[in-house]
């Protein structure tokens, strides 16, 4: 075989050699660059979920805190018109319309029990039945609805 023979198949085995080699090169490469994106991917649902999980703990937080502030605002009503009197010892006017309002916003606030409850303690700030039972039965179902939340 000529010096060109052996020149050509020794080129040959080169360019097929590096072809082959940057075949193998460029797939290693496309499979790490896909495993890098499904690790972000991964780390990117991870810190959504994490965010996602403290914004509705604040949102439940949140909804707790109004509910405890409904209920006692109902508490507080219903004992200044069944007592007639203010935080300051003072003789004050808590109208029917005040105890109605402050129930309505029970109502929306829910759940059923403590509707029910707030009802029945409304009716007892009004005399129509025993006051501290019912100012009871309403704390006791509020504290409840207030725990499940």
């Amino acid at each position: 075989m000529s010096d060109w023979g052996i020149a050509l198949i020794a080129a040959g085995s080169a360019i097929l050699g590096s072809i082959t080699t940057g075949f193998f090169a460029w797939k290693a490469g496309h499979r790490q660059a896909a495993a890098a994106e499904a690790a972000g991917q991964a780390q990117a649902a991870a810190l959504i979920s994490t965010v996602q999980a403290t914004l509705d703990e604040q949102r439940r937080a949140r909804a707790l805190d109004h509910r405890r502030e409904v209920y006692s605002q109902l508490i507080d009503i219903c004992n200044r018109r069944r007592h007639a009197v203010g935080p300051d010892g003072d003789e004050t006017e808590v109208s029917p319309y005040d105890v109605e309002a402050a129930f309505s916003r029970v109502t929306l606030e829910g759940p059923a029990d403590v509707v029910q409850a707030a009802r029945e303690f409304v009716r007892g700030a009004e005399g129509f039945s025993d006051f501290w039972d019912t100012e009871d039965d309403f704390i006791n179902a509020a504290r409840r609805a207030l725990n499940m939340l």
